[in-house]
């Protein structure tokens, strides 16, 4: 997971392709992007602030690193799957923008990598009720 110098490090760093692209969906897509990790990275400073407000367990009662990334693993992975069982009920606008952002989840170099999976995970399961997005 990343920290916020990490979210505001690839916040300037697609900021900076942004500026330098000549395309201009290429420049949407990086300038979305660098917007999304220049928002990962206030939620987290935000947290960091606020973390005394918010609820904590008992002391003694504290999840082990591996339990809590054990955990986070399984929401991200019910969150994903019920985000595949709604894909067609998924306005096309919104389909697309989720498309966008996992594709750019990855290392840079390897977004274009992430994208073809992706894609071609939605296309293997088009029977089950998913289409990749147009």
């Amino acid at each position: 997971m990343f920290n916020i110098k990490q979210y505001r490090a690839k916040a300037a760093e697609y900021g900076a392709l942004s500026k330098g692209a000549t395309d201009p969906r290429q420049i949407r897509e990086y300038k979305k992007s660098s917007d999304s990790f220049g928002s990962l990275a206030e939620s987290e400073e935000w947290l960091a602030d606020n973390f005394n407000k918010t609820l904590q367990l008992p002391d003694g009662k504290q999840p082990t690193h591996a339990a809590l990334a054990a955990e986070e693993e399984h929401v991200l992975r019910c969150l994903g799957a019920s985000v595949i069982m709604q894909w067609n009920t998924i306005p096309t606008k919104l389909r697309r923008e989720l498309f966008d952002t996992a594709g750019s989840m990855g290392e840079l170099l390897a977004t274009v990598e992430l994208r073809g999976q992706i894609a071609r995970f939605l296309h293997k399961h088009k029977d089950d009720g998913l289409a990749p997005p147009k």
